[in-house]
């Protein structure tokens, strides 16, 4: 039974599993909308809000916790730049998932599009 297990595994190991969530929370971040597998996005989505409310702390700490979680300089500092000063107002819910119609031609999973709210 899968009693207050919160995340799929996606059958990766957990370094594998991180290192997922870290290259499409970097793509989001520099691209400001990506096209994902529909499970995925529903994953990555809490990783991405966890950094846009350390953006929003915005202090020294915050920089170096984001840096340890997303390994990429460029990424942070638009993170911390241009993304959490637009959502000073909001407490949550930075994000949003919107479902394509179609599906993967390669294995038909469900598609989805991963954006910011603003």
């Amino acid at each position: 039974m899968r009693h207050k297990v919160k995340k799929k595994k996606f059958d990766r190991t957990k370094e594998q599993r991180i290192a997922l969530y870290r290259s499409l929370a970097r793509a989001l971040i520099l691209d400001e909308s990506i096209e994902t597998p529909l499970e995925r996005a529903k994953a990555v989505r809490s990783f991405v809000e966890k950094l846009v409310t350390l953006g929003k702390k915005g202090d020294l700490a915050s920089r170096r916790r984001a840096l340890e979680l997303l390994p990429d300089r460029e990424a942070v500092k638009k993170l911390f730049e241009d993304i959490a000063p637009r959502f000073e107002g909001r407490n949550g819910g930075y994000t949003r998932i919107i479902k394509l119609a179609e599906r993967r031609v390669g294995d038909g999973a469900e598609l989805a599009i991963l954006e910011w709210v603003e």
